[in-house]
């Protein structure tokens, strides 16, 4: 199955962010079901995931994101997670690889669900950005597949997107590109983000049928450098 669809927290999405009503992380963290209006609540960047990787029971493996610049075409990210095999050398699907490096028998058990992204300061001033994700998923049918992503700076609220990916069959692989609009960021705002890297912060929440299965997160870079 292949999708196209573009969105972000637009119309009922932004409505449905506006209303929901603040939440802390210790709250969900007592939560035994977490849904998407719980996240939309949330007023900063979690400090821990609020779900394990055994409640991805849909065993959805994205495996690979190319993100561009909608006006240029100008491919600004691409990474493809290597195979079970092979080394996580130079793969940012791989969390804190360096742990992995110094004692093989350390392996985190977060690896996979955190990226670290080093754009340019150019990247700031992009208008709308296009996500190619390719995932594969497991035995079982997915019904209502919906991502909340949430952007910070420090504890600030830089935008919310929220997308629907639809319905997937069993055993299939998939592609879909997300178009991000993004949000149009004061100069002042944008010198900071650019003076602090890795203070620029996202939590991407996956839900099927509202319920969180996968929570992944990202921090960010926008000084041209590591």
């Amino acid at each position: 199955m292949k999708v196209k669809k573009s969105g972000g927290a637009g119309g009922a999405a932004a409505a449905a962010a506006a209303a929901a009503a603040a939440r802390t992380e210790e709250e969900l963290g007592r939560k035994t079901l977490i849904g998407p209006d719980d996240v939309l609540g949330l007023q900063r960047v979690t400090s821990d995931y609020l779900c394990t990787p055994e409640e991805n029971v849909y065993k959805i493996d994205f495996t690979r994101f190319k993100i561009r610049d909608m006006e240029s075409g100008t491919v600004l990210f691409e990474i493809t997670k290597p195979a079970a095999s092979d080394d996580c050398d130079g793969a940012l699907l791989c969390a804190f690889p360096e742990r992995e490096h110094n004692d093989k028998k350390d392996i985190d058990p977060n690896a996979g669900r955190f990226v670290r992204y080093q754009f340019t300061p150019a990247f700031l001033r992009l208008r709308q950005v296009g996500a190619t994700v390719e995932f594969t998923v497991g035995d079982k049918p997915i019904n209502n597949f919906r991502m909340i992503e949430r952007h910070y700076f420090r504890d600030q609220l830089l935008k919310s997107f929220d997308f629907e990916f639809g319905f997937c069959i069993p055993s299939s692989k998939n592609t879909c590109e997300h178009i991000y609009e993004f949000p149009q960021l004061s100069e002042d705002l944008i010198r900071e983000m650019i003076l602090h890297p890795y203070e620029t912060q996202s939590d991407s929440f996956y839900f099927v049928d509202n319920k969180l299965v996968m929570h992944n997160k990202a921090d960010y870079s926008y000084s041209g450098g590591p």
